[in-house]
């Protein structure tokens, strides 16, 4: 199983929508390339699950935090995206 800092993927993923951590290229920097492979794939596993949730219609602020979840993770997206780029690697 794999994992970043003695965590599993999915539980990285999770503080990533909750915002404890923050995706940026130094966090990516010294993690294999086929381990930010693996989240990227949770991460869209976790957007999925996040989406397939009934959507709280009367309640402003679990919209409000639901979105900001999404957010997150889309952007984790966009700066693993962007990091593998630079160094000439696809998502496949």
């Amino acid at each position: 199983m794999k994992g970043i800092r003695g965590k599993s993927l999915k539980s990285t993923v999770f503080d990533i929508a909750e915002g404890y951590v923050t995706v940026n290229p130094l966090f990516l920097k010294p993690l294999e390339i086929e381990t930010i492979k693996a989240l990227y794939k949770e991460i869209q596993k976790a957007q999925a699950e996040i989406r397939g949730e009934r959507f709280p219609h009367n309640d402003i602020q679990e919209i409000r935090r639901r979105n900001i979840r999404l957010q997150r993770l889309h952007t984790a997206q966009m700066i693993i995206r962007n990091f593998l780029k630079e160094r000439r690697m696809f998502i496949v």
